[in-house]
């Protein structure tokens, strides 16, 4: 480990259930997650079961490769949770009884009316010269083990309900302390542009600069761009964040950004419609309520979202929405006209400022030659008129995939719409 901070770690995840598949692995991701946040670059992530000849193996080849290792599992009180001596042995040390650990964990049990029995005390055992972290959410404390060469093996209980409060509230200041620099960042959110669109056209030295870093992550639908700064202090970190986001509005990629350090395209638009004080509903055939569903996951949403209706088959456009049947008929169920007289249909039905609608061919059946399946067009509706986009996504994709992407374009349509720079009748896929 350099002087300043953390450069390469490893996630080593503990536990039998997770190599055979009866526990989904979720602590590496999140980990991953908050390592990146703090700039610490994430090398590797394994599973190892509960055998101490092979996890200290892998402890070892791991402290071969970084100067940081995040371990979760095998802390409990059970004979094969075996973790912390494992890393001790690994360490050259000792286990001890941590005395402030066993009284918390007989106080935990004395609260709840509980016995404790005495493999419990296995879990207040530490190495000798173990830092501890006091777990307010279970009975394992966590804790880190530092070597002669700086570099620092951090365990944590397996359960997330645990891990993920821990590892936040403790063991990330814990960490912060460990470097003489702080890591701050910036994640800039694009829609309608691909990752390898945007590394062909941003300026070179924007992706190449050393600090900040400007590096893409790509999920459903879009992309986001991590900008993370080192810097002595938060403010000369932001500081320098905030001017490579300056650099960033004068790219082609900025007209293609619905936001910075938000969570979901979604949210910024329930956040954008609150601060204009505006009523949204939406009309979905294809998306089946996805578009509803997550706009009620955002809290706050009451305030902005009125309602909607799912009218899957033909009469219920008619019916509900009032999409004329002649126009059905005559255009097809998907098609921009039926989708902009839908989302009207919505905005007037249930007399709110917006409206979303979605009418296309999720797959795997349905489609024409015209209107194959993956096309799926998105319309938004307002006072000033209303648009709507053609998305013509592959056939290969499955039908979760194209539901979840049309709902992302959606909240990206109706965004951009309201902030006057939505493209009318653009074909995108």
């Amino acid at each position: 480990m350099k002087n300043n901070c953390f450069e390469r770690a490893e996630i080593l995840c503990v536990g039998t259930e997770l190599l055979i598949g009866d526990i989904v692995n979720t602590n590496a991701a999140y980990l991953s997650r908050r390592l990146a946040a703090m700039g610490v670059g994430v090398y590797r992530q394994a599973v190892v079961g509960d055998n101490p000849a092979r996890l200290a193996e892998d402890v070892r080849a791991a402290l071969s490769r970084a100067d940081l290792i995040i371990m979760s599992g095998g802390l409990g009180p059970t004979y094969d949770d075996l973790t912390k001596e494992t890393v001790a042995s690994v360490f050259g040390r000792t286990m001890e009884m941590h005395e402030p650990s066993l009284a918390r964990i007989t106080q935990y049990f004395e609260a709840r009316g509980r016995v404790m029995t005495e493999n419990n005390k296995k879990q207040a055992m530490m190495p000798v010269g173990a830092t501890v972290f006091d777990n307010d959410y279970g009975t394992a404390p966590a804790l880190a083990l530092e070597n002669e060469k700086g570099q620092v093996v951090v365990m944590l209980p397996g359960p997330p309900r645990e891990l993920e409060p821990l590892f936040r509230e403790r063991v990330e200041p814990y960490l912060h302390t460990r470097c003489e620099a702080v890591m701050f960042s910036r994640n800039v959110h694009i829609i309608g542009m691909g990752e390898s669109m945007i590394d062909a056209i941003l300026p070179h030295d924007i992706l190449e600069s050393e600090n900040p870093t400007v590096a893409p992550y790509c999920a459903t639908g879009e992309v986001r761009l991590r900008v993370t700064a080192r810097a002595a202090s938060i403010s000369e970190a932001t500081a320098l964040c905030d001017a490579m986001v300056e650099k960033l509005k004068q790219t082609p990629v900025w007209p293609f950004v619905y936001g910075i350090d938000v969570p979901s395209p979604e949210a910024a638009l329930v956040a954008e419609l609150a601060a204009r004080s505006m009523t949204l509903s939406v009309a979905e055939s294809c998306t089946g309520g996805l578009i509803a569903k997550r706009l009620t996951d955002i809290p706050g949403c009451s305030d902005v979202v009125a309602g909607g209706a799912v009218t899957y088959q033909t009469r219920e456009k008619t019916a509900v929405l009032g999409v004329p049947a002649d126009l059905i008929a005559r255009e097809g169920v998907v098609s921009e006209a039926v989708a902009r007289a839908m989302a009207e249909g919505a905005r007037k039905r249930f007399d709110t400022d917006v409206s979303i609608a979605t009418t296309g061919y999720a797959g795997p059946g349905g489609g024409t030659e015209k209107e194959p399946v993956g096309t799926v067009y998105v319309a938004v509706s307002a006072p000033q008129g209303t648009i709507c986009t053609r998305y013509a996504m592959s056939s290969k994709r499955d039908r979760a995939y194209i539901r979840e992407l049309a709902a992302t374009y959606a909240f990206s349509d109706a965004l951009g719409f309201l902030r006057g720079v939505a493209d009318e009748g653009a074909e995108k896929s």
